[in-house]
C-alpha cells in the first residue's frame, strides 16, 4: 500500500488525504513533523516538504497537484473530468485554492520564524491583500457541488478549513457564501470531513 507522509494541518496533505478517498485508493497514512526533518521525508524528498506519496516500487511523488493527477490516473478520472473544458476548470480552481494557501501559509511562517520586531508588516498585507482578493472571486461565484466533485472543490475545501485553523474570525467576514459552501460541503461529503486541517 502507499505511504502518505503528511501533517494534519497541511491543507495539501488535506487535500490529497480527501482525494484518495474519493478516487478509492486505500493509503497508508504517516503523520510527519517537518521540522523534525525526518529520515524518511528527505530521502523522499528533498525539499522537505510534504505531502509525499511513497509508492509500493519506492518511488515518490511530491508536490500535492502531482499527487492528485497520480491518483487521477489511478482511479481512471475520479478527480479529474474528462471533458477538457471541465478538467481545466477543476485545475485551476485546485491552483487558486492552492496559491491562496501558499500566501497563507507565508504569513504563518513570517510571524512564526521572525522575532516580533522583524514582522515585516507589508509582506503580510500584500499576502493577506491576495488571499481577500481571491475569496471574494469565490465567494461572489461558489463552485458546485455536485454528487462527483473535482480535485478544485477538494483543494477548496482543504483551504478554508486551513483559514478557519488560523485565520479564524478573519476570513469569513463578507464572504458568508463561501462559509455555507463550506458547510454544505460537509454535509454532502460527511466522510471526508476528518480530513479537513485541524
Amino acid at each position: 500500500m502507499p505511504k502518505l507522509l503528511y501533517a494534519p494541518t497541511s491543507p495539501y496533505s488535506s487535500k490529497v488525504r480527501m482525494a484518495a478517498a474519493c478516487a478509492g485508493i486505500a493509503v497508508d497514512l504517516m503523520p510527519i513533523k517537518t521540522e523534525d526533518k525526518p529520515a524518511e521525508l528527505i530521502a523522499a524528498n528533498p525539499l522537505g516538504k510534504i505531502p509525499v506519496l511513497v509508492l509500493d516500487d519506492g518511488r515518490a511523488i511530491h508536490d500535492s497537484r502531482a499527487i492528485t493527477q497520480h491518483l487521477n490516473r489511478l482511479s481512471k478520472n475520479a478527480l479529474f473530468p474528462r471533458n477538457p473544458d471541465k478538467r481545466l476548470e477543476a485545475e485551476v480552481l485546485e491552483a487558486l485554492a492552492d496559491g491562496i494557501c501558499d500566501c497563507a501559509l507565508s504569513m504563518v511562517y513570517e510571524r512564526r520564524t521572525r522575532p516580533e520586531a522583524y514582522v515585516y508588516q507589508p509582506w503580510l498585507d500584500r499576502q493577506w491583500t491576495k488571499i481577500t482578493t481571491a475569496l471574494d472571486l469565490l465567494n461572489a461565484n461558489p463552485p458546485k457541488l455536485p454528487k462527483k466533485i473535482t480535485a478544485g472543490q477538494l483543494a477548496l475545501r482543504a483551504t478554508l478549513g486551513y483559514l478557519a485553523l488560523r485565520f479564524s474570525g478573519q476570513w469569513e467576514k463578507g464572504r458568508s457564501r463561501l462559509v455555507r459552501w463550506a458547510a454544505r460541503f460537509d454535509e454532502k461529503f460527511p466522510e471526508l470531513k476528518g480530513s479537513v486541517p485541524g
